[in-house]
């Protein structure tokens, strides 16, 4: 009777009713037995099942298969890897559900090749299994391996449910691959995937991500009794595309509806009136956090006050805010947006302090680094540049190299300036060569003054003509018919140089030309941008 009463809780997630229970049961000097061990362990947070496995080890069921198996499973959701891979490697039998349990332990520890050498050992696999792989790849920065891996379940005849979409998506949402997106799309609606409100809002997010925020609002008008997570999804969704009056007629629009903002409402109507220069609105929207709302902005939103106030050139206020915060305390990503700041506006002064302070208070990281080396480019001091390259290396720190990817009939192309490994390089810089020819018939001028080396004029063009994303681009033009919108995602912020030559090459072109950065969505469109050359 104690078992089943246990079972019932552990089975409906009552999980500290069932930890209730088999105390009362051990207090009535009744013995557990198999059953209730594996029963009580479902879903057992880490502490308690450590407890439990020393019960089990004393009334002797810790070699039963189905007993370790929980006790694996605990193991692997709590994150003790140490304690998972003993007690994997001391099971005379690994079974799909245990080999699954420690895929997930793995995962969850970022050990996906581990993980991936496992599930390529198995025998036999289930949706579970290939879902807990596909997501390891998701979670950890890996989308092109998940989408791999997904086209390898499909062939495998293995059927996709809700967690596989979703993982899946998010891979479209990361990578920028709308087509493989729109398929999936597809696929959901072909084979019986229900469209709820996880599935949806995963869609949306997808799509905004893609840059096709078209096809987000029309999935955001087919759900059914949205939330508040859809509703920030949507807004989100205009924020990072550069659409800030939307963003903020979505805002009111969610607010009549009866629905309170959350944190997450905020860091997106906030990032939108930074992507639009919108200054006031910014402000009102911040103040009424606390004012209106109750709610005590965060770091987030302390970032995109300093984003809003740094991009507008407010540099003091921005500069204020950061050394004025109460609640929360700066950290390295504040102190370099402002950094970044005063680089964008060439207050090197105020950005060598902010530099020094970051440095003093070991906040400083490669991009720390790169900002202050810039800023002593940008006014040709060469020396400080050494020094601060010198420093770099010292520290063993490195700089992200600047990547580039594009897809094509669903496959993910990528790009590093002045790639030669491509095997359509000879066509990529055919492409590129009359790319060049067009700059020059509409007198365009290659902004050098970005390219911050002690090097001539001429070098700096050549440095200029092969950064990543003109390379995609390239290939994206011989790759696609006339007229196809062409999808760009950049690893970093676009720079000045690049974002003119992309306006030309969609005005000579007559194609629609989206470039999603680190930071945002460009929507090139004969000759102009939608960020209104503010970002």
């Amino acid at each position: 009777m104690w078992t089943s009463i246990i079972y019932t809780h552990a089975f409906h997630g009552l999980h500290q009713e069932a930890l209730t229970f088999y105390a009362e049961m051990l207090n009535h000097d009744v013995q557990p037995n198999a059953f209730t061990f594996s029963s009580i362990l479902k879903s057992c947070p880490l502490q308690f099942g450590k407890i439990l496995h020393s019960h089990a080890v004393k009334y002797g069921f810790d070699s039963d298969s189905y007993v370790r198996t929980t006790l694996l499973d605990v193991y692997a959701r709590g994150g003790d890897l140490i304690s998972a891979c003993l007690l994997f490697d001391s099971m005379p039998e690994k079974n799909l559900v245990s080999l699954t349990a420690m895929i997930t332990c793995y995962t969850k520890q970022g050990k996906i090749d581990d993980a991936r050498i496992l599930f390529d050992q198995m025998d036999e696999r289930d949706v579970v299994c290939w879902n807990v792989m596909i997501d390891g790849y998701t979670q950890h920065g890996k989308p092109n391996e998940a989408l791999v891996l997904f086209r390898q379940m499909l062939a495998a005849k293995v059927k996709p449910n809700e967690v596989t979409v979703l993982s899946v998506l998010s891979a479209c949402g990361q990578l920028g691959a709308l087509e493989s997106g729109r398929w999936l799309h597809s696929y959901i609606e072909n084979n019986g995937v229900p469209v709820n409100l996880h599935v949806g809002t995963a869609l949306i997010d997808m799509y905004s991500k893609c840059g096709s925020l078209g096809d987000a609002h029309l999935v955001f008008d087919k759900i059914k009794d949205k939330d508040i997570v859809a509703w920030n999804s949507m807004l989100v969704g205009y924020s990072v595309n550069g659409f800030g009056r939307e963003a903020i007629n979505l805002f009111y629009d969610m607010c009549s509806l009866g629905f309170r903002p959350t944190d997450i409402t905020f860091i997106g109507i906030l990032s939108a009136c930074g992507y639009a220069g919108l200054i006031n609105e910014g402000r009102e929207f911040f103040n009424s956090m606390q004012d209106r709302y109750g709610i005590e902005p965060k770091i987030e939103h302390y970032g995109c006050m300093v984003n809003l106030l740094g991009r507008a050139g407010h540099l003091k206020e921005a500069y204020e805010l950061v050394k004025n915060m109460q609640t929360v305390k700066p950290d390295s990503v504040l102190w370099g947006t402002l950094l970044g700041a005063c680089r964008l506006h060439g207050d090197n002064a105020l950005g060598e302090e902010i530099a020094a302070f970051i440095v003093s208070q070991n906040l400083e990281n490669s991009g720390t680094y790169i900002l202050l080396s810039n800023i002593y480019a940008a006014e040709g001091n060469w020396d400080g540049v050494t020094k601060v390259r010198t420093l770099m290396k010292d520290s063993g720190v490195l700089k992200e190299p600047g990547c580039s990817s594009i897809e094509i009939n669903s496959k993910v192309h990528e790009f590093l300036a002045g790639d030669l490994k491509h095997p359509k390089r000879k066509e990529i810089y055919m492409m590129l060569s009359e790319i060049n020819g067009w700059l020059k018939a509409c007198n365009y001028t290659p902004q050098t003054e970005i390219v911050l080396h002690d090097i001539g004029e001429r070098e700096k063009e050549r440095l200029l003509e092969v950064h990543s994303e003109k390379l995609a681009i390239a290939f994206g033009l011989i790759s696609t018919q006339p007229k196809t919108t062409i999808k760009i995602v950049k690893n970093l912020r676009v720079c000045l140089d690049c974002h003119e030559v992309t306006k030309v090459i969609s005005k000579v072109t007559g194609r629609k030309i989206v470039v999603r950065d680190r930071n945002r969505f460009h929507h090139f469109v004969n000759g102009t941008c939608s960020c209104g050359d503010y970002w």
